[in-house]
This record gives C-alpha cells, sequence and structure tokens, in this order.
C-alpha cells in the first residue's frame, strides 16, 4: 500500500540550521499527529523507505514508554536504517536494546554512574566553568560554543572517565565525526568502493575509537583510578561483567551522548536568554530561580530533536495504523510545545511548573546520565551569572545541520568589559 506524503517536511536536517520548524510542528500537532515523512536523498546521503512522525507530547510519551510495541533494538534509533550487516554489530549499544538485555546493561551502567561520585566532582566541574569564562572575559566578546560551551563538557566527561588530557580532542573528534557527518563544518565524508558515503556508525568508522576504549580499559585494569572506566571494567551483573564489545559500544556513548547533549543544552539556554531579555535580567537579580530556568531552557532547546522507534507488530497510534516494521519517530521539541500540556508555551517561563518536558527521554531509556548534564548546566549559569553577567547578541546563530542534535555550532556574544 502506498503510504500518503504529509507535509510540511521536518526530515531534512538541512530544515532544522534553518531553525526549529514550529509552524510546521503546530500543523502536524494540531492536524496529523501521526504523519508520513518521506525520506528524500540528503545531500549524497540515499533515500529511505519513510517514517510516521510524532509530535504530540502524549503519544511521544507513549511511544518512549512501550518498547514491547515500539522497538529501539529491530531497526536501532536514528532515522536513517543502518546498513543490514551493520545492524547486529549497532544493537551492542544499549541505546538500540530492548528489555530484557537492556535492563541488565543499565543495572551495570547505574551501579557505575552513581548520584554521589557525580557530586563529588561539582567543585572541580564549577571551578572549570569559571576558568573558562575568565579566559575569555577580558576580551568583551567570544564565539561562545567554540570558546566556551564545547570544552565545557568534553572535559568533565573526560575526567569522569579516566581520559589522559593529552588525549582528550580525540573526543571531540569523534562527537563531530557521528553527530556533524551532514553538517557542513564538520562532515568528514567517507566512501565505499562505490562512491557512497559510509555510515558514520558503521563498525569500519568507529574502530579507531573502540581501540582506544579497549587500550584504556587495558590501563584502567593495571592501573586503577577513582573514574568511570575503572568502575566499567570492574562492574558485573548477576556475575557477568560487560563483555569487550559492550564495553566498546558504553564508551562510545558515554564520548557521544554524554558530551554532545550538554554540549547542545549549553548555548541552546544562553541562546534563550538571548532571545528574552526581560527573563534574562529576571535571572540575574534572582539566581534562586536557577533551577527552576534550567529546566524551561531543557524545554525550550532540547538537546535531542528526535529519537527513532521501529513497530514491533501492528498497532494504533494518535488514530494511524501502524505496521510491523515501519518505522516510528517522535520528535521531542514538538512535544516540548504542545499546548496540550504547556500553556503558553512560546513564552519562555523561569518559573513554569510543572515542566513536564522530555529532554532526557522517558521510560526505559530515561537518560542515565540526566543528573550529572544538569549538575554541570548548574555550574556553568552559576558561574556564567557571577562572571560574564549581562552578554549580549553579536551575531547570528549557526546552527548544526541535523535532525537528530539540536546543536549551536557558533554564538557570537560580547558584553561590556568596563
Amino acid at each position: 500500500m502506498e503510504l500518503p506524503h504529509a507535509d510540511p517536511d521536518v526530515f531534512d536536517p538541512r530544515v532544522f540550521a534553518r531553525g526549529i520548524p514550529h509552524d510546521a510542528f503546530r500543523q502536524l500537532r494540531d492536524t496529523a499527529p501521526v504523519a508520513w515523512q518521506q525520506e528524500r536523498q540528503v545531500l549524497d546521503w540515499p533515500a529511505g523507505p519513510g517514517f510516521w512522525a510524532v509530535t504530540r507530547h502524549r503519544d511521544v510519551k507513549h511511544v518512549l514508554r512501550t518498547p514491547e510495541v515500539f522497538s529501539s533494538w529491530l531497526g536501532a534509533t536514528q532515522i536513517r536504517d543502518p546498513e543490514p550487516d551493520d545492524l547486529g554489530f549497532i544493537r551492542r549499544m544499549i541505546l538500540n536494546m530492548d528489555p530484557p538485555e537492556h535492563s541488565r546493561i543499565r543495572r551495570i551502567a547505574a551501579g557505575v554512574f552513581t548520584r554521589r561520585r557525580l557530586e563529588r566532582s561539582y567543585e572541580r566541574i564549577s571551578a572549570r566553568a569559571a576558568a573558562l569564562l575568565d579566559a575569555v572575559a577580558g576580551r568583551g566578546e567570544c564565539d561562545l560554543p567554540v570558546e566556551v560551551t564545547d570544552d565545557f563538557p568534553l572535559t568533565n566527561l573526560a575526567e569522569l572517565l579516566g581520559v589522559p588530557e593529552s588525549d582528550r580532542r580525540l573526543l571531540l573528534e569523534w562527537t563531530n565525526r557521528v553527530i556533524g557527518y551532514q553538517d557542513p563544518e564538520h562532515a568528514q565524508v567517507v566512501r565505499d568502493a562505490d562512491g557512497r558515503p559510509v555510515n558514520p556508525r558503521s563498525p569500519a568508522m568507529l574502530r579507531d575509537m573502540f581501540d582506544y576504549a579497549q587500550e584504556l580499559a587495558r590501563h584502567k585494569r593495571a592501573r586503577p583510578a577513582d573514574d568511570l572506566m575503572t568502575a566499567l571494567v570492574h562492574a558485573s551483573v548477576d556475575g557477568r561483567e560487560l563483555t569487550c564489545a559492550e564495553l566498546e559500544m558504553f564508551f562510545f556513548l558515554l564520548v557521544v551522548a554524554g558530551n554532545d547533549t550538554v554540549r547542545s543544552a549549553l548555548p541552546g539556554g544562553v541562546l534563550a536568554l538571548l532571545d528574552h531579555p526581560d527573563a534574562y535580567r529576571r535571572l540575574r537579580a534572582d539566581p534562586g530561580l536557577l533551577p527552576t530556568a534550567i529546566e524551561e531552557m531543557l524545554r525550550w532547546h532540547p538537546p535531542v530533536l528526535s529519537f527513532r522507534r521501529t513497530a514491533a507488530c501492528d498497532t494504533e497510534l494518535g488514530g494511524q495504523r501502524i505496521r510491523r516494521g515501519d518505522k516510528v519517530v517522535v520528535y521531542h521539541v514538538s512535544a516540548h510545545y504542545d499546548e496540550r500540556v504547556f500553556p503558553d508555551p512560546y513564552r519562555f517561563d523561569l518559573t513554569r511548573s510543572p515542566n513536564d518536558h522530555l529532554a532526557f527521554g522517558q521510560g526505559p531509556h530515561l537518560c542515565l546520565g540526566a543528573h550529572f548534564a544538569r549538575l554541570q548546566l548548574r555550574a556553568f549559569f552559576t558561574q556564567l551569572l557571577q562572571r560574564l553577567p549581562q552578554l549580549e547578541p553579536a551575531g547570528p546563530p549557526v546552527r548544526l545541520t541535523s535532525n537528530f542534535i539540536n546543536g549551536l555550532t557558533h554564538l557570537p556574544v560580547h558584553w561590556s568589559t568596563g
């Protein structure tokens, strides 16, 4: 059966490079909350079979909470289909698992990724934010992502993992390769023998990262330290440790997702303040509003735009019949502006409560690093309000070309040094 194409287009990553298509998402929420999207060819990346775009908050939450119907394992979690030969490899990552295997890996991760371990690092993280801001303070201007916010979560994560300082730029290179593969600034396109671009999440493209993960694991076994990688190589559940392959994929997840979530949220939060000067003034006058302000930043600028699932059986969603094997893509960024859940959603409200955003997911895949992300946001914005309290825009932001990560690659700002 031929499925109808539903305009507007919320697949093409170039759409998001121009800004969040709020009008398109509002139209879809109101008229076609579960809408068929074509996967057209984008640049050299081939067309795909199409997918269902899920845009209402209630439906997004339902999909994320029912892995028995909407599977992460069947087709992984990115809109673009992996190569069939790569699927078994990709399924080793916790992000692309379903229960019960997902539950075992998550128990191992939760045992080492503890709130106590993370809270111990707060003072060092806060000092790091202060140092990065002080390094640019006297100049009166900077490109915030390039000079401050890209380095901040990267260094925090590297320290948490126990990555030596001399190797930390590798983490940024790997993140840019995987996340920015369609972005003109970050793309590192590698082609196969037929001239087709190779998926950056394929085994061949991740081999150097995995080799490094194994080298680091060997080092931590020989020289244990108080860091996450040491804890991971010694962790077990029911007598089973992580296999080499599971350890590699966990390292990949931490390096990419653990870095890029905060990397996207930080300049996104700053941009929200710049675009709402009254709220910015209010926050400067009352820093006690920061906890709820951070939650509103995460609603306003969710780090992740979308996630994919695959229907494990015939079902119905939002009035549409979904066939087994259909791709189903939930749009967090649309759910966050759903008028059915958030009163006056296009108002940036520092004290919004309740604030049922989905920035860290929902259900069994609720982000393990959510507390670490919030901790970093709290440390950074506390220092920003003290050290550079009155930023102003110095040029337009530049957005990452992606339908997955809500990234900002450039955000020029200036301030008074007097």
